[in-house]
């Protein structure tokens, strides 16, 4: 079998059984359960590690974008690798100090912002503060202010660059809602430098999701670098360059560039144009977590038809809903293989939806029992899970070099209704 990890031995065939890094997932379904994401721990550091090598020998911070899986085992992972994080809210921060990683390594990005979530993350020291509109600078200069602190701000510029992508994951066009336009930015600047209580540190762009080919990134970094020559003319020191995420993966047949080729491309391109000097920052996410991590689940029945074979599993739209939203294409792999002939199915969860589907049109040898492993999985997969029907969410295990542990245990069906309270009876009506 061909791994789905390019250039990484972590998943692979041992005899009829699917193991990653030494477990075996068929087993691991049966010990912990179904559904079940099991990720990779030294499939996530040599992910992170490619990054590392490529910014050796420069000032540099690499900030794990924490919303593709904020599992504190996965933060942990991250945080003792040296890494920072690129936060989205409030709850990310809180997320970052429980699994022990720095906030003074930490940036807060996002386009919605609230007054305590600033006054939060000022508070607890994050690094710097990704602000996407002037609207924003005004409100984060009067919670500064009032909490007798310094911001410290990059400015997010939508560089107007088409990063060919899927359209819910691009974020670096006009016409999405990210970001100060390139065209604005200067005036930006210029405004955010005359606030209190803020001090203008970077520039940060961010152009989409799922991204496979290097040159968008270098038609928006010298977008950019023109506008940081032009902010610095008017005496605005710009001290760090932030490169944004968006790396895409290998799915299907998809040939992404390894991160390493990527950032020796951008950091060519940056000491060309005489920028070397600074700071380099990069949030990248999915690349780090993605193909490190699988969603098992269980076969529960097979249901020939005359137009479609279904395969009904115990996961479902709740647990991963990346092929529900994006018609994402995501391979699946019995956990144990059959020596049987294969049939053509589509892979559907119990949920009342007919968009509740992992893979259609998947040819398998599969009966009831059976265990498969939605692969690539590790990256908007947990942190988008809901309770729809009232579903408890997944289990999740880390593996690490044959050992597997417990990271998230399976929620009860209790704890879905735990805060809910009934109304209170009614009093007896007078006669």
């Amino acid at each position: 079998m061909t791994s789905p990890l390019p250039g990484a031995p972590w998943l692979a065939r041992q005899g009829q059984d699917l193991v990653l890094d030494g477990c075996s997932l068929a087993d691991l379904g049966q010990r912990f359960g179904t559904p079940l994401y099991v990720y990779s721990r030294r499939a996530m550091q040599a992910a992170l590690s490619a990054y590392q090598r490529a910014l050796s020998g420069r000032p540099h911070l690499v900030c794990y974008a924490m919303k593709a899986n904020s599992a504190l085992a996965v933060l942990q992972t991250f945080a003792q690798a040296g890494c920072g994080f690129d936060i989205v809210s409030a709850g990310e921060l809180e997320r970052v100090i429980a699994a022990g990683g720095d906030p003074a390594k930490t940036v807060f990005s996002g386009v919605g912002k609230r007054r305590a979530d600033m006054h939060r993350a000022l508070e607890a020291g994050v690094l710097c503060f990704n602000v996407e509109s002037e609207a924003e600078l005004d409100v984060l200069s009067e919670v500064a202010v009032a909490a007798s602190r310094t911001a410290r701000v990059s400015l997010r510029v939508n560089p107007d660059v088409d990063a060919g992508t899927h359209p819910y994951i691009s974020t670096g066009l006009k016409g999405n809602k990210f970001g100060i336009a390139h065209e604005s930015a200067v005036a930006a600047y210029r405004h955010a430098a005359s606030l209190p209580g803020l001090e203008v540190t970077g520039i940060d762009f961010h152009i989409g999701s799922q991204i496979t080919q290097v040159a968008p990134y270098l038609d928006a970094l010298d977008r950019m670098l023109d506008l940081v020559e032009a902010v610095e003319a008017h005496g605005i020191r710009v001290h760090h360059l932030d490169l944004g995420g968006g790396l895409g993966i290998t799915y299907t047949d998809e040939s992404p560039p390894g991160a390493d080729e990527l950032v020796s491309r951008l950091i060519e391109r940056i000491d060309a144009r005489g920028h070397g000097h600074r700071t380099l920052m990069f949030e990248p996410g999915r690349s780090l977590v993605g193909n490190a991590g699988v969603l098992v689940t269980e076969v529960l029945y097979l249901k020939p038809g005359e137009v479609k074979n279904f395969c009904i599993v115990d996961a479902a739209m709740n647990d991963l809903v990346r092929p529900a939203m994006y018609e994402a294409w995501m391979a699946i792999e019995p956990c144990r293989q059959r020596t049987e002939p294969t049939l053509r199915w589509d892979v559907v969860g119990p949920v009342c939806e007919s968009g509740d589907w992992l893979g259609r049109d998947r040819d398998l040898a599969v009966q009831p029992g059976d265990r498969l492993a939605v692969l690539s999985a590790g990256a908007y997969g947990m942190v988008m899970a809901s309770n729809y029907n009232s579903r408890p969410r997944a289990a999740e295990v880390m593996v690490d070099n044959g050992q597997a542990t417990l990271i998230r245990e399976r929620e009860d069906v209790r704890s879905l209704f735990a805060g809910e309270h009934l109304l209170p009876p009614k009093s007896p009506r007078s006669p």
